[in-house]
């Protein structure tokens, strides 16, 4: 996984539509070989799944950073995604931003404001839908239910879901590109419900064996005003493989509009079993 785009939005379905159908048919494998695989650092998915019978977890550190009307916000997470392989080319996931601690300081008062609990959780499936083979991309579905299980200062306000798919290619030069539409169903803060978009771009680079970098522009989220805005963000990163089954990361992020926070930080680990 080298480069990867993530679109969604009102003319997103048209996408999700032009991708599925250039599909011939099932996928052969999830992988060309054993090693890991990740969907992390950069904000967008793999194609690949972790192949029937494997486990993998990708776990995190991250921290962002912000500053809205004079207050300081600062929120310290641990998003963490488990995949198990349920065939070779289906995967069942379960993802959550784990603990979490967020920090709001009022320099002109003073006054100190903080929350700590736990993040909401997501269940879903992958499904590679096909390898890549001459002009045609690797291939992959996802599609995930977002449980309303957080604490409460955190819980999003009712259940939702998402459904992407996901396409990429290798470039000359060691580079690569990818492409995943998707669209979200979530509730705003009065508990209406609202779809949404997701756009990215991300173009990565394979120095060699063991380690990649990238940069990616993401929308992680297309939405009205009234339903929290849009999201989007400039993303650079890399991953380094310590191994065949160990891959460490980090990405470091920056906010291309108001909706979104400053900056923000991850470092992680991933492992296969």
């Amino acid at each position: 996984m080298a480069i990867k785009i993530c679109a969604a939005g009102s003319g997103v379905p048209g996408v999700l539509v032009a991708l599925l159908l250039m599909l011939p048919g099932p996928a052969s494998a999830g992988e060309d070989d054993d090693g890991i695989v990740t969907d992390r650092p950069d904000f967008v998915e793999s194609s690949n799944v972790v192949g029937k019978g494997r486990f993998q977890v990708e776990t995190s550190i991250a921290v962002e950073r912000d500053k809205a009307d004079g207050i300081k916000l600062r929120t310290v997470s641990t998003p963490t995604l488990l995949r198990f392989g349920v065939a070779e080319d289906w995967e069942l996931r379960v993802e959550t931003d784990g603990r979490l601690r967020a920090t709001a300081d009022n320099p002109a008062t003073g006054q100190r404001l903080r929350e700590t609990g736990y993040a909401d959780t997501a269940v879903g499936v992958k499904w590679h839908m096909v390898d890549d083979e001459g002009a045609r991309p690797s291939m992959g579905l996802l599609a995930h239910w977002d449980l309303d299980t957080g604490s409460a200062p955190f819980r999003a306000p009712g259940k939702g879901g998402s459904l992407r798919v996901v396409a990429e290619w290798d470039l000359p030069g060691d580079l690569g590109l990818g492409v995943m539409p998707g669209v979200a169903w979530q509730r705003n803060d009065e508990g209406q419900r609202f779809t949404s978009g997701i756009f990215a771009v991300v173009l990565g680079k394979e120095w060699n064996d063991r380690l990649r970098t990238f940069v990616e522009y993401s929308a992680q989220q297309i939405a009205h005003a009234r339903d929290g805005g849009s999201i989007n963000t400039l993303d650079v990163g890399a991953a380094w493989l310590l191994g065949k089954s160990v891959q460490v990361d980090t990405a470091v992020s920056r906010a291309l509009n108001k909706n979104t926070p400053d900056w923000s930080w991850t470092v992680g680990l991933s492992l296969k079993f």
